[in-house]
């Protein structure tokens, strides 16, 4: 299948070693400069590049001074995911159902306790659900593909139809991936990247549906023991850049690619805040991102909170300081305050009416 973004270049860029990359250094607000361009079809717009090299020191350049497939890449807009448009931020729910998950396993195992709870998600604000069968929180053991279907298609046949909004499967198996599809999911959500199970890849494109690819270092048994990188950002889109080539050689189009940087997957906290600070550089790659920090360890770490059900307040914060980088998906656990708090922020940012008296 055609994809008209892909250039030659993308797979050999990864094997220059001191390739420049471009983070656009993005920008919100009701007035938008007419030498800006916007960010995608979203409400970001950016005037400058911050131009990256291993072992330099970045500098600031105008975006005209870019190549021209990367100007593109960075403008060219978003193709709806699972029908819902880009042109806002999205929100996923999320719906583990797992007993070892690390914020709220066990919870909804039962397929109407599941059903209950994903309409509660969606009343609440979430666009998407995503339902996942395997933990992948540290040190988390690897579940049968027996198990996992067991666990994730009677409860995506309870939702297929009952809810307002579009199921994903978290998985990194192909054979979980089909069932969760016969059973009505329309989106693939893999931590893995194809790097677990290749066959995956074949799937995602046979089935024409939204997939995301996910960075991480290691697997949930070994991610946490010791992280390392030459330099992180880079490292990830590097990472990211080929397994997109690698979707794309499958037949997967970009415009279905969707990015998660995989924030606390084989990542310590300095790592993961070094991802956040300049997470606009992965729109470089040409597809929507994903942002997945909702309760994770390190946001516990900085804000000395020890419970992960304690801890939405800066899991809203991180993705917040996200949407201002043109991050289009968040996948969060407590989806009331975080549609609360993007209302808010789209008022804020984006309003375009006058001043009352």
């Amino acid at each position: 299948m055609h994809d008209p973004m892909r250039e030659p270049m993308t797979i050999q860029m990864t094997t220059q070693k001191n390739r420049p990359y471009f983070r656009p250094i993005v920008q919100l607000g009701p007035i938008r400069p007419e030498a800006s361009h916007q960010l995608a079809n979203g409400p970001c717009w950016f005037i400058h590049i911050e131009k990256i090299q291993r072992n330099q020191e970045p500098i600031v350049i105008e975006a005209a001074q870019i190549p021209p497939e990367v100007l593109m890449r960075l403008t060219t807009a978003r193709a709806p995911v699972c029908g819902l448009g880009l042109d806002r931020p999205i929100i996923m729910g999320i719906l583990n159902v797992t007993p070892d998950s690390f914020s709220d396993g066990g919870r909804f195992m039962a397929p109407d306790t599941a059903l209950e709870h994903a309409r509660l998600m969606v009343q609440n604000g979430a666009d998407i659900v995503d339902i996942g069968g395997e933990s992948t929180r540290p040190n988390a053991k690897t579940v049968s593909i027996a198990d996992e279907i067991a666990r994730t298609a009677p409860v995506i046949a309870a939702l297929d139809g009952a809810l307002d909004a579009p199921v994903s499967i978290d998985t990194r198996k192909s054979a979980v991936a089909r069932a969760a599809l016969d059973a009505g999911a329309k989106m693939l959500n893999d931590v893995a990247a194809f790097t677990f199970d290749p066959a995956l890849a074949g799937l995602a494109a046979q089935s024409q549906v939204p997939v995301c690819l996910m960075h991480a270092q290691g697997d949930p048994q070994t991610m946490q023991d010791a992280p390392h990188y030459d330099d992180v950002l880079l490292d990830v889109y590097d990472f990211l850049e080929d397994r997109i080539a690698v979707a794309v050689a499958a037949g997967i189009p970009r415009d279905r690619i969707i990015v998660d940087p995989g924030v606390g997957f084989g990542k310590t906290t300095q790592h993961c805040l070094n991802l956040l600070q300049r997470i606009s550089l992965f729109h470089t790659l040409g597809c929507a991102i994903l942002l997945g920090v909702s309760r994770k360890r390190f946001i516990g770490e900085i804000s000395q909170t020890a419970l992960a059900q304690d801890r939405a307040s800066g899991s809203i914060s991180v993705g917040l300081a996200a949407l201002d980088q043109g991050v289009q998906i968040l996948r969060v656990h407590d989806v009331a305050e975080t549609r609360q708090a993007i209302d808010l922020w789209q008022a804020v940012k984006t309003s375009t009416l006058g001043t009352s008296d």
